[in-house]
């Protein structure tokens, strides 16, 4: 076995790369602070003035009554569904033509093995000892010379079960521990790998991961052919387990129309790309300029992708498939899910500190598809019970009780947007199936406003942590190797 930090000449499978040090990650692009000093008085004020409002009307008959600011929130979140139902059904609908990142056979091996880029794969693992031994056969697999492939198991230093399930490891194979100091999240991690890596080109892969063995090929060709502003190719994740259970089933359709249709789109429109947890390829000069990782996000992946976008660079989908495993129990997927949602808000957050700069650096147009990304999805998934049982108490008493917050204009708006909404997105689910071949789920999409509900209890476990300090940086830990067997013991004869 190698450990990362022995003299270099001890050590080295690679030449140094030519980007030299990291950057500095910059202070103002770190979810460090969940707001800024703008945001905490916006924050502030704003519920403060409407609680004025509200008094001076009580008070005084100065003003609009409360109902009115009840009308004016409800048509603001309405607005939300709406903007972010169009957009993602557009996104959806324009994908069939976009143009996807092809390489046949022939042209992946026109390249000499010497000829191609040096590569690093930076692989996190934290209790991951069970799914160890398949990770490290199907990594040792990945087709690409050894002379130049650096592949970094990034082990966190008091993870005594993990380091026991280590073998001895030979190069292109070296470990790299993790001081076990806060923040304790991935980022962190692949921080400290990228400071040791010697390659051209960077990838992630988690510890469940079964890229094609021919990617990096792939991704080499691909930066080989693309102008230098294409600083990163996202590979197209999916599930291997979409037959265990309902859960999963649901899970692969997400990650079906997610990866499969809805990021093409972003692909086709060149708007910013929220990045995947795995199986990102980077320019590492690039990546290194950008300062890496932020260590205090816990959707990393994201975050960069706007960073990126802010840069002026650009983010491609690649034809290359990753296969992951799929949450089949409902806790796991709750924790997994609060994380990312707990990432999204960071990442909005942080990406709006400066609205003006945002809006010269995106653009009109990148701008928008941000806020329709990032922001209002997560607004809508907190909102969607409070509809719900809005809905609920309409159906069961008529409008007698919700009329003054939903006046008629409000009320059947809000109504053909739920129903229309409501199908556009079991279309989307449904369509991302039949893209990838997952023909018995189709049906199964009818149920998935009941995986939407399941989204809404993680979100709000997800504010929660962000508003207590000690959990505001907290890595909610995923397990792996749910599903013992490599075949899905729930997949169809």
């Amino acid at each position: 076995m190698t450990l990362a930090g022995a003299d270099p000449g001890d050590t080295a499978v690679l030449d140094a790369p030519p980007w030299g040090p990291v950057a500095p990650m910059d202070e103002e692009l770190s979810a460090r602070r969940t707001l800024s000093r703008g945001q905490a008085v916006v924050a502030v004020a704003l519920p403060s003035l409407v609680a004025a409002a509200m008094a001076a009307h009580a008070l005084a008959g100065v003003g609009p009554p409360p109902v009115r600011w009840a009308q004016a929130a409800v048509w603001a979140v309405t607005a939300a569904y709406l903007l972010s139902l169009v957009f993602r059904t557009v996104m959806v609908a324009t994908a069939w033509t976009a143009p996807m990142i092809r390489f046949g056979e022939d042209e992946l091996y026109a390249v000499p093995d010497e000829d191609l880029p040096s590569y690093t794969v930076l692989v996190p693992l934290y209790r991951e000892a069970a799914v160890l031994p398949c990770l490290l056969d199907r990594l040792a697999s990945l087709d690409y010379p050894a002379d130049r492939l650096q592949i970094l198991l990034l082990v966190e230093e008091d993870d005594a079960e993990t380091r026991g399930a280590l073998p001895d490891l030979d190069a292109p194979f070296e470990v790299v521990l993790i001081p076990p100091a806060p923040p304790r999240t991935k980022p962190k991690a692949c921080d400290i790998g990228l400071a040791r890596a010697r390659g051209e080109l960077v990838v992630i892969y988690d510890a469940e991961d079964r890229p094609d063995r021919d990617q990096l090929r792939k991704a080499a060709l691909a930066f080989a052919s693309l102008p230098d502003r294409t600083v990163c190719v996202q590979a197209e994740l999916q599930y291997w387990n979409p037959w265990t259970n309902w859960l999963t089933r649901c899970f692969a359709a997400e990650y079906a129309t997610t990866f499969g249709l809805w990021l093409r789109g972003l692909d086709r429109h060149r708007l910013a790309i929220p990045l995947g947890g795995t199986s990102n390829h980077f320019r590492g000069d690039a990546l290194a300029a950008l300062g890496g990782w932020d260590p205090y996000n816990v959707t990393e992946d994201a975050d960069l992708g706007i960073r990126i976008a802010r840069r002026g660079w650009e983010v491609r989908m690649m034809d290359s498939v990753t296969e992951e495993e799929a949450n089949s129990r409902l806790g796991n997927w709750i924790r997994q899910r609060s994380r990312w949602i707990k990432g999204y808000i960071q990442t909005w957050l942080v990406h709006t500190r400066h609205p003006l700069l945002l809006w010269r650096q995106l653009g009109t147009r990148r701008t928008i598809a941000f806020h329709l990304t990032m922001g209002f999805p997560t607004l809508t998934t907190l909102a969607n019970p409070f509809f719900w049982a809005l809905t609920a108490l309409y159906l069961c008493t008529g409008t007698r009780h919700v009329q003054a917050v939903f006046p008629p204009p409000v009320l059947y708006g809000g109504v053909v947007t739920m129903v229309a909404g409501n199908l556009l997105m079991v279309y989307c689910a449904m369509a991302g199936c039949l893209e990838r071949g997952l023909f018995r789920a189709v049906r199964v999409m009818v149920t998935i406003p009941l995986y939407w509900g399941l989204m809404s209890v993680a979100a709000y476990k997800a504010v929660f942590q962000l508003v207590r300090p000690g959990r505001r940086h907290f890595w909610e830990l995923t397990d792996h190797g749910l599903v013992e067997s490599e075949a899905d013991p729930g997949a169809p004869a």
